[in-house]
Formats: structure tokens, C-alpha cells, sequence
């Protein structure tokens, strides 16, 4: 089962990967947003559903949907017969170029479910040195970005400042559609996305 689909047009499944039909011998950039909520109607879903819509040309970014099917991290059953979900996740992080994060903050720190999700991918082996940019939905949560950078750079992730940004949608109240709507947010989303294109390019 694919647990990743593309938000325009609403609910086209992806495939694991696509190719872009640019110059000969050259594939689209594959960036995996993951929003960290579990919520049906969540500010950094819909920023990373933005960041979808406003993708530059020859760049895929695809959303994962399967935060709330994986199991409890438990090493024991990494040991014989990993569980499909686990699979799955990181079958869709190993085979894209860069990760697009956004969560919120409860109790002073990120969520439980993605920790779990983070935890899954510490040992896998196509984690480390992967580019990822951030997107935080509030300026007040400041102690889970906090958190979260300490837990990337512990996991050896490559976090990218200048990609990195805090969109107010909190006190907006902004879905995606209101985000690309605004010219400001929307131009500070293709801004960072532009940035974080660039910068796996060059690595």
C-alpha cells in the first residue's frame, strides 16, 4: 500500500518514484515531507501540503501519510521480520534526496508519534547525512524545534539552516490554499524551497 500522495490534485497517489521528463539522463529532485501531527485538520499538515503546490519545476515533493500506523519502537522486532510500516517509511526516506519536516509542540517537546517515527529511522543506514529543513507552524514553539534539532543532530541528519523557517499560521488560521493565497507566506515557501533545492544540488 502506498503512504505517499501528492495534494494536487487532491489525493493522486504517487508512485514510489517519478521521473521527470527534463534534459536526457536527468530525474526530478524527491523531497519527503512528514508532518508530524496526527490530526485531521493540522497548521503543519497544511504547510507541507503548501509546500506540495508551490514544489519548483523538475522538484517532487511527496507527503507521507503513514505517522499513525507504525508500531511502537521496539528493537526486538527489528531483529527478525522488520513490520511493513517500518519498511515503508524508510523505503520512502532512503529513496528521496532531502526531508521537509514540520511539527508542533506539546508539553515543551514534538509529539510522541513522530519521536516514534524518528526513532524507527536512528539505525537505518541512508538516514544519516540526509538534508532536511524544517518548518515550524508557530513562533511559539520554540522548545520543540529545539528538540527536534537535538534529535536530528544526534541522528546525524544534515539540517539546513537557510531552508529552515516559521510561517504564523497558528494565529492566521490558514489552511494550504489560504498559505499559497498569501503572497508573503507563499513567497517564503518557494524561497526555502528554492534554497533547500539548492542546497542537494550541490551536496
Amino acid at each position: 500500500m502506498t503512504i505517499v500522495h501528492q495534494l494536487s490534485p487532491p489525493h493522486q497517489i504517487y508512485p514510489v518514484r517519478t521521473e521527470w521528463a527534463g534534459h536526457e539522463g536527468e530525474r526530478s529532485i524527491r523531497i519527503l515531507a512528514i508532518s508530524g501531527s496526527l490530526r485531521a485538520t493540522s497548521f503543519n499538515t497544511a504547510a507541507l501540503q503548501a509546500a506540495v503546490a508551490a514544489a519548483p519545476s523538475g522538484v517532487e515533493v511527496a507527503l507521507y501519510i503513514g505517522l499513525e500506523n507504525l508500531p511502537h519502537f521496539n528493537p526486538d522486532m527489528d531483529a527478525d521480520e522488520t513490520p511493513h510500516t517500518v519498511k515503508e517509511l524508510r523505503r520512502e526516506v532512503g529513496s528521496s534526496d532531502g526531508l521537509l519536516i514540520a511539527v508542533p509542540e506539546y508539553a515543551h517537546s514534538i509529539p510522541g508519534a513522530f519521536k516514534n517515527a524518528l526513532d524507527w529511522l536512528v539505525s537505518y543506514v541512508a538516514f544519516p547525512g540526509k538534508p532536511v529543513a524544517l518548518i515550524n507552524a508557530s513562533q511559539r514553539a520554540t522548545h520543540a524545534q529545539g528538540h527536534l534539532r537535538e534529535i536530528l543532530a544526534t541522528m546525524s541528519a544534515r539540517l539546513i539552516e537557510p531552508a529552515s523557517i516559521t510561517l504564523p499560521l497558528m494565529s492566521l488560521n490558514l489552511d494550504a490554499a489560504g498559505i499559497l493565497a498569501d503572497p508573503e507566506l507563499s513567497a517564503q515557501l518557494r524561497t526555502a524551497l528554492a534554497i533547500f533545492v539548492s542546497e542537494i544540488e550541490a551536496l
